[in-house]
């Protein structure tokens, strides 16, 4: 179990406003992506994430263009979980790919404030928040190995290294 103080958000939060298109080519580093997460949705967001905190948001979060730096610019933020209603099918995907938690659990928006805290406990698949708990998914045993190491591409490296002893 861990507990996560929370930033809340609502329905059909799009990629470009999750990461500004306008920087999609310009800027490079980890440091200089995360100083504009959110930018066009909460000033302050950028400024004041933490590692280990989790985004709570609503229906159809990550909407849009398919733009992997609205998911980099996050785990570069130190998110740790995006708990929403739904996902647009390739930003959920994409969350995984680079290691970030994505839960779907419906009934979690309009209940926590900003700044509250959530405690994930994935090991049985629940939430508790505001004094209720609420069941989520598992995932699978090969997506949750994605997640563990960090993302795709660093488990990959990680299978590679251990075959290659």
């Amino acid at each position: 179990m861990s507990q996560h103080r929370v930033w809340v958000y609502g329905d059909n939060v799009n990629t470009d406003v999750i990461f500004p298109g306008k920087y999609t080519y310009t800027l490079k580093t980890p440091e200089d992506i995360a100083a504009h997460a959110l930018e066009d949705l909460d000033s302050t967001f950028a400024a004041n994430v933490k590692h280990g905190d989790v985004i709570v948001a609503g229906r159809n979060w990550g909407c849009g263009s398919s733009r992997e730096q609205a998911v980099t610019a996050l785990k570069y933020s130190g998110v740790y979980a995006i708990i929403a209603e739904s996902f647009s099918g390739i930003y959920f995907r994409n969350c995984i790919n680079q290691g970030i938690l994505p839960i779907v659990c419906p009934q979690l928006n309009n209940l926590v404030p900003t700044g509250s805290s959530v405690t994930l406990d994935l090991e049985n698949a629940q939430i508790v928040a505001e004094g209720q708990s609420f069941v989520i998914s598992h995932l699978s045993p090969s997506v949750q190995a994605i997640i563990d190491t960090g993302g795709l591409v660093p488990m990959l490296h990680q299978r590679f290294a251990e075959t290659a002893k």
